[in-house]
């Protein structure tokens, strides 16, 4: 007769505290309750998170993760999943729960690794470090705005490739967002785009818990947001309790059933919730509960106390029924897809390449070559560009903030984004081509930051490559989306025209000067300031190209000389960031002259001017640092020998970072201060930019000791 196998008291009670736990719990409280400790628990053990956002809202992220979401944790990039976004980055330790109860490819040795060196759990989602997560979110609406552009996305590819039988696109787009996501200004300025586009497979989980990281939501935020998404044109619904899953069940099939408006869900919570001491008071937003009361949170839910990252078998095998189903679906879409090959082959190749994110062979065969000595702004040979390869490049999507007509992006003959059913009314402004969700120009309207965020969101959708426009001026409103596409390394092409004081008599508001630093100062983006129009050919060539991050291309609003290449080194040279136009005949050079953009005339006029008097120069366009910086040293040390140290940089901003190329000997003629309202050629001569004054320059340079 065997013996039993010894079990230690402490053990006895533990194993007598987990049935009796089994014993009062559905399992669907089993699972929520899952997700719940063990983010807690994720907090706690790195003494740093929210642990009141996972549980309050577990419930609702319970109900839409296994009875909505259309998903495959073993394939998280499948292209017909549903997209979800916790725009409420703080409470990622709920995410990285459901991610691992899921079946993502996520151990639970990450949760317990929660905002530590080297996981993949970071103290908020970032989309290019963990699978499962579809947009970096921590600085509060982007999230709001990315589902948008999601949304956007999903539309647009139905629209163009679906077919009677083949919704190969076919997928909805869910967020779960905050009151700190609602206050932000960004959120207002994308819900209203959304509600006026009818983005009727938008659907948004609003955890309603009243408090923020410091305050309650009295002294901050008392609007009736549920008039005020009515107002934008959404759908709307109220949920009087978050523990109540039959509630939350109905009210996301309701949002399904509503074709034609974005649906926002309001369901009201409390922070913390199960917590003794902490339920819905802010300590909770953003602070761990604390051993003691982690204890008695847990004692709250008939959780065993002791154990920390405990998972019910019940409730992982409940979870991990989505690898079976998404499988399932994944499987039943890839036939309709190789049917839909054979139905449609010339979409479907189409389709395909851009679900690769590949561009089409021979692409930029076309491309426009300018004609030398002639006079065209940057701005305008980028429209030129733009319309040759418009036809070529169906993922290229995208808009200005209300100035069509003044950066010339314009896809002409490529029709309006746009709801079919607001056709009727004053239409000024639109463009030729549908009314409808097949148009790829975008109206944003004054709205640049929802513009930055929405296309962060559309870029993250695979396969379309956004591109925004308006004045440089302007993207200081943009910079937190741009940053976050940085850090995810999504393929954004930024257009800024008006790049400088030569814009003229707009005057300093809209005149940039430290613009161009700013973003240089960004990791990750490629800012180029083309000199010509044929620089500005290659500038597009490099920006399609490089497909791991984004592009700002910088544009004049003024009229450049295109350069004669016959004379100057090929504008194939813009793609090693900064190359030499022209050299002192025995190639060693007294000083060199260094420019971008429109200032690049200079220079190239200070050399035909100077050259005549045997001053040996170099002159050098240098439209991206970022290009020049990726070449190897012996390239870098050919265009600025080293021994070479009387150098002079042009152009029409602050000088701030040009000292790394200029050394401590060199010389800048720069702008310092702001712009001024005059005509542009005026104000341009006033700052110092002119040939006479760079030979000036150069000269007293050279002879400088």
């Amino acid at each position: 007769m065997r013996k039993a196998p010894f079990i230690p008291s402490g053990t006895k009670i533990l194993i007598r505290e987990i049935r009796q736990m089994k014993k009062l719990m559905s399992i669907d409280n089993l699972c929520i309750n899952t997700l719940r400790m063990l983010s807690i628990d994720a907090v706690q053990h790195a003494n740093s998170g929210h642990p009141g956002l996972p549980l309050g809202a577990a419930p609702m992220a319970y109900v839409l993760f296994t009875q909505f979401l259309k998903h495959a944790p073993k394939n998280p990039d499948w292209y017909n999943r549903d997209r979800f976004v916790l725009s409420a980055g703080h409470g990622s330790a709920l995410l990285y729960s459901l991610l691992y109860m899921t079946g993502y490819d996520l151990p639970l040795k990450q949760l317990k690794q929660f905002r530590q060196w080297n996981s993949i759990t970071p103290g908020h989602p970032e989309s290019e470090l963990t699978k499962g997560v579809e947009v970096t979110t921590g600085p509060l609406g982007q999230g709001f705005a990315n589902g948008v552009g999601m949304a956007m996305a999903e539309a647009y590819l139905a629209a163009r490739y679906n077919k009677p039988g083949f919704d190969i696109i076919d997928h909805y787009t869910y967020a779960l967002v905050s009151d700190g996501d609602l206050m932000e200004g960004v959120s207002s300025e994308a819900a209203s785009l959304a509600g006026h586009l009818q983005l009727g497979k938008l659907i948004y989980l609003y955890d309603s818990n009243q408090m923020t990281l410091s305050a309650s939501t009295r002294l901050t935020f008392t609007e009736d947001v549920k008039k005020r998404f009515e107002s934008y044109g959404w759908h709307t619904q109220v949920i009087d309790d978050g523990n109540n899953l039959n509630d939350i069940t109905k009210a996301i099939k309701l949002a399904q059933k509503e074709k034609n408006k974005p649906s926002l869900i309001l369901i009201r919570t409390y922070i913390g919730y199960g917590s003794p001491h902490k339920q819905n008071t802010y300590q909770v937003h953003g602070s761990p509960l604390g051993e003691e009361e982690t204890k008695l949170t847990k004692r709250f839910f008939n959780w065993p106390e002791n154990i920390d990252f405990y998972v019910p078998k019940q409730a992982k095998a409940h979870f991990r029924k989505a690898v079976v189903q998404g499988k399932k679906m994944e499987s039943q879409w890839k036939k309709k897809l190789m049917a839909y090959a054979k139905q449609c082959p010339k979409q479907y190749d189409e389709l395909r390449l851009l679900m690769q994110q590949k561009l089409p062979h021979k692409w930029d065969k076309d491309l426009p070559q300018f004609d030398a000595m002639k006079e065209l702004a940057t701005r305008e040979a980028c429209a030129k560009v733009m319309q040759t390869i418009n036809p070529i490049l169906p993922g290229l999507i995208g808009g200005s903030a209300d100035l069509n007509e003044s950066t010339k992006t314009a896809l002409v003959n490529f029709g309006n984004f746009q709801s079919p059913k607001f056709l009727n009314g004053d239409q000024q402004g639109k463009e030729t081509g549908p009314w409808n969700y097949k148009g790829r120009n975008i109206f944003y309207g004054v709205r640049e930051h929802a513009m930055g965020a929405i296309s962060n969101g559309l870029a993250a959708s695979s396969g379309i490559v956004p591109f925004t426009a308006t004045f440089l001026v302007f993207s200081d409103y943009m910079r937190p989306p741009m940053r976050l596409a940085c850090l995810m390394q999504l393929h954004i092409i930024y257009i800024f025209s008006h790049d400088s004081i030569g814009l003229g008599e707009d005057g300093p508001t809209h005149q940039p000067v430290e613009q161009l630093a700013n973003l240089r100062a960004v990791p990750s983006l490629t800012v180029i300031r083309p000199a010509d129009a044929n620089e500005t050919t290659i500038a597009w060539q490099v920006a399609l190209e490089e497909n791991n991050h984004p592009t700002a291309l910088i544009f004049t609003r003024q009229k450049v000389m295109t350069l004669d290449r016959k004379k100057y080194h090929s504008a194939k040279g813009l793609r090693y960031g900064a190359y030499v136009l022209a050299d002192a005949k025995d190639r060693k050079p007294d000083v060199i002259l260094i420019a971008s953009g429109s200032e690049v005339q200079l220079i190239v006029g200070a050399y035909e001017k100077l050259s005549t008097k045997k001053y040996k120069i170099r002159i050098v366009s240098m439209p991206s640092w970022e290009l020049f910086e990726k070449q190897t040293k012996k390239y870098r040390d050919k265009v600025f020998p080293p021994y070479i140290q009387k150098r002079l940089a042009v152009e029409a901003g602050v000088s701030q970072g040009w000292e790394r190329y200029i050394g401590s000997e060199g010389d800048m003629i720069s702008v310092e201060t702001f712009g001024a309202s005059a005509p542009g050629i005026k104000v341009m001569q006033e700052h110092g930019f002119t040939i006479d004054n760079v030979c000036k320059r150069t000269i007293a340079l050279i002879k400088k000791k």
